[in-house]
């Protein structure tokens, strides 16, 4: 029982820049005190004193803000930061070495009995105000974007963002390449970084590929009835080059320099 303590406190270093030591978090981290607290509630819920285990969850959640179900199941060196306004429902599964952040609601989308909320994966990190709803499965590595809406599985190293969730890309990287990159992104207070790729954007740049694909199947296709004798009218498209979504980096101006868009404008100007 106490190295899963000092699991669950340890952890917190690990995602927490915040974290001066051990007492500190152990006697101020309202997410802790709520984890160690469901530990205990879902041990009594597990030996049918389902009563008293709603009894002191409710204690939990008025202490820290935290709303944990006693049957909810969490695995090892789970951490919820802030923590405040987190909704974790009765049939929820979470796996190892997950995150979330204040805000988050782990919730079903029906009134029946049975399995109605989500399962998570290990190492799942859900940004602020994030929901994921309905008895779906998200997979091992999945970031969720802050305020996501997550309604449908989502499979592994995926990351999600936007209401509903869209999917903007896997790495497929070995588990210590990513956690290294990143921690040397900074990422992921709250399930986002800089460089994420914008979900409109990715889709608009595929409908132009796949616009490109069919003009040059077309074109290749006239090329083929006219060596076969067919008359077919010459039609110029327009190009389509210039509609691309491209991500661009914010670049730091020096405010101390002065930038003149043209020659002229600087002719202007003298």
């Amino acid at each position: 029982m106490f190295s899963r303590i000092r699991e669950d406190v340890n952890c917190v270093f690990e995602r927490d820049p915040a974290a001066r030591n051990a007492f500190d978090v152990f006697t101020t981290y309202p997410g802790i005190h709520a984890v160690l607290m469901h530990r205990l509630t879902h041990r009594m819920w597990c030996m049918g004193l389902k009563w008293l285990a709603r009894v002191f969850s409710n204690l939990a959640r008025w202490y820290t803000g935290i709303e944990i179900h006693p049957g909810a199941v969490i695995g090892r060196r789970f951490f919820i930061d802030h923590g405040m306004g987190v909704v974790i429902g009765e049939t929820t599964e979470i796996g190892d070495d997950c995150t979330l952040y204040h805000g988050v609601t782990l919730g079903g989308t029906s009134w029946d009995k049975g399995k109605r909320h989500p399962t998570l994966g290990n190492n799942v990190v859900i940004g602020a105000g994030a929901k994921v709803l309905g008895p779906i499965l998200i997979g091992d590595g999945v970031r969720i974007g802050s305020n996501a809406v997550v309604l449908k599985d989502v499979s592994a190293d995926m990351t999600v963002v936007g209401v509903p969730g869209r999917l903007v890309g896997a790495k497929h990287l070995p588990d210590d390449k990513r956690q290294a990159i990143a921690r040397k992104m900074g990422f992921d207070a709250y399930g986002a970084t800089q460089d994420m790729p914008d979900p409109v954007a990715t889709a608009v740049n595929g409908i132009l590929d796949h616009i490109h694909a069919m003009d040059e199947r077309l074109e290749d296709m006239c090329m083929g009835l006219k060596d076969l004798g067919a008359e077919v009218g010459d039609i110029t498209l327009p190009n389509l080059d210039s509609c691309a979504l491209k991500h661009v980096e914010n670049k730091e101006i020096d405010p101390a320099v002065e930038v003149h868009d043209s020659p002229e404008s600087t002719d202007k100007q003298t």
